[in-house]
């Protein structure tokens, strides 16, 4: 259906988060969004927290903050992509509504960069 945004899969697995850590990334006060192209057919978002941001009912909060705030921008994301959202402590004073414009802005800067090629290859052997 036109106008509908596909639904956002989950990323699980570890090797999700370290591939999308290769791609193309924006940050702003609240967060870090990493961002790549992924054979997934619609769009695939995870959250992390570190445990230097807070305890963990803190580090929940940042959770269920971005969680939200990418729902209600999820058509914005791609298809075929892969999002990491990191979040930091600005994300629990933030308000909601800037939350939201920060995340459609940072996908906007992720999509509009190339990938800069030694990150998206890997370490070389020049030497």
């Amino acid at each position: 259906m036109p106008g509908t945004a596909a639904k956002l899969r989950h990323l699980l697995k570890r090797t999700e988060f370290l591939r999308a850590a290769r791609g193309n990334r924006a940050g702003r006060s609240a967060f870090l969004l990493q961002a790549i192209e992924s054979g997934g057919d619609g769009p695939g978002i995870g959250y992390t927290v570190t445990k230097k941001t807070g305890n963990s009912p803190e580090r929940s909060r940042i959770k269920r903050r971005l969680r939200e705030a990418a729902r209600a921008c999820q058509s914005g994301f791609k298809p075929r992509h892969d999002y990491v959202l990191v979040g930091r402590r600005e994300a629990l004073s933030v308000p909601f509504s800037q939350l939201v414009a920060d995340i459609n802005s940072a996908v906007a800067k992720v999509h509009s960069t190339k990938i800069h090629a030694s990150r998206a290859q890997g370490p070389r052997d020049d030497a």
